[in-house]
């Protein structure tokens, strides 16, 4: 069974017993097939509910066998024994105080039961088995020691239970958990168990069909009646500078340029002697396209009929002429060097021959957003194994460069940096098991990993886990 559906299950059955509908909400929980610590621990609440005392019996031991810690599900099951067996009972009240830890309380609310465990609480009840086995100064003991816990004004039945002992050697009531109070289910997770319309449902808020409510992908169209049999070629507004067309995919190296493709229409601005064009695109673009890119284009202001075509509209033409080469400065010397550089995805950078290796790696790391000293950058020479570029390894680069290019090969480390967070102990903890982290009251722990219930840290050049609370 799913985590899903095991949650789902879960809610449903902590919705019967908001209900009062005790049966439905055991049924369900037993229904469960892979059952947790607080699953097994709400069954056999419900069968002590029900006075079933060996099923609560069984379902507080499997609670307690998936997680031994769990304080309260010792505080319940010796409950269940104090209907049965004072002795057994007494241990399992003995074992909670234990699962205290040194703590006065243990608030469970974060882990979905609206309920908190005093330590004055579980003495008050040792006190009491003490005193039904006879065992009155053992009794006396724990309630006074009870009564140093005691962090509230609420808990005056130990001022009376302890009252009862000196005096008359009565005894006295036991401290119960409340029935219907159950470990629930993460509400952000039972949220996300709901389907949710993100998109919502269309809606027709206007239409030229009368009566249109339809709420698909289109709307209905109304059918035209003397549809035309070639469609009206756009209107070409009139714009400063001379139209041409764009015959070849051009790139651009540096900001002052504009990328194009074949088949933009541009307006040539301004045309330089070194073969470089100002032109503009889309009325908003503007930037300089080398000139033999471009052929004159004859157009009118008024739209043009297009001629039928039996070809496929799809399919362009292919180039009349071979591209022509990039043009060069005034010096006769390429602009820059094109260093294609494979990454997690390849990017295009544009260098002046010759640079350093700081200049080339400080463009690399503002291309890829990430820092310079996270990266390191190979080459192959000659198809042979990949060579660390560093900065003695500089003039090896670039006398690989081929017609004014060279590929590169980056890798970035993984950044460390990220801080772990470090929390301060409330109260002290003792090692119960090896696993277990020791710390005193004020130690810093610096946390390694955490879940709902448990802490993984380090204190004190040692590492383990401990409660969260």
């Amino acid at each position: 069974m799913s985590f899903v559906n095991t949650l789902r299950q879960w809610d449903e059955a902590v919705a019967y017993v908001e209900k009062g509908d005790i049966s439905s909400a055991l049924r369900t929980f037993l229904a469960i097939e892979e059952k947790i610590s607080k699953i097994n621990y709400n069954i056999g609440c419900l069968h002590l509910h029900n006075d079933d005392f060996d099923a609560a019996e069984k379902a507080f031991d499997s609670s307690i066998g998936k997680d031994e810690h769990l304080a309260v599900a010792f505080f319940q099951r010796g409950i269940t024994f104090y209907k049965k067996e004072f002795e057994e009972s007494l241990l399992d009240f003995q074992q909670t105080f234990k699962e205290l830890r040194g703590n006065q309380l243990i608030d469970y609310k974060p882990l979905g039961l609206r309920y908190k465990l005093y330590a004055c609480e579980v003495l008050h009840n040792i006190g009491l088995l003490y005193a039904k086995l006879g065992k009155w100064e053992k009794a006396q003991e724990n309630l006074l020691t009870a009564l140093n816990l005691r962090t509230e004004a609420k808990f005056s039945h130990i001022d009376q239970a302890l009252e009862s002992i000196l005096q008359k050697q009565k005894l006295f009531s036991l401290v119960e958990i409340k029935p219907g109070l159950l470990f629930k289910p993460n509400k952000n997770y039972v949220a996300e168990l709901e389907k949710k319309d993100y998109l919502g449902k269309a809606k027709v808020l206007s239409s030229i069909v009368p009566a249109d409510n339809f709420s698909g992908f289109a709307p209905l169209q109304p059918q035209v009646e003397d549809v035309p049999s070639t469609p009206k070629a756009p209107e070409v507004l009139a714009l400063e500078g001379e139209p041409h067309t764009v015959l070849y995919e051009f790139i651009p190296e540096t900001k002052e340029e504009l990328a194009v493709l074949p088949g933009n229409i541009v307006f040539v601005l301004q045309r330089g002697t070194d073969n470089w064009a100002s032109v503009i695109f889309n009325e908003r673009q503007r930037g300089l396209v080398p000139y033999n890119f471009l052929e004159p284009l004859d157009i009118t202001v008024a739209s043009k009929v297009v001629a039928p075509s039996n070809r496929n509209e799809q399919i362009p033409d292919p180039p009349r002429r071979r591209a022509p080469s990039k043009p060069t400065t005034s010096n006769g010397v390429s602009s820059g060097c094109i260093v294609k550089v494979h990454f997690m995805f390849t990017i295009v950078i544009c260098i002046k021959p010759g640079q350093p290796y700081t200049a080339m790696l400080q463009m690399i790391s503002t291309k890829l957003k990430l820092p310079a000293s996270a990266l390191t950058l190979y080459v192959k020479p000659d198809s042979n194994e990949r060579v660390t570029v560093d900065e003695s390894e500089m003039q090896v680069l670039w006398s690989c460069v081929k017609n004014n290019r060279i590929t590169l090969w980056c890798s970035a480390s993984e950044d460390r940096s990220e801080t772990r967070k470090k929390m301060v102990a409330l109260y002290s903890y003792e090692a119960s098991t090896p696993e277990d982290l020791a710390f005193s009251k004020g130690d810093v722990i610096t946390v390694l990993s955490k879940n709902e219930e448990w802490f993984e840290g380090e204190c004190n050049g040692k590492t383990g886990i401990f409660p969260s609370s």
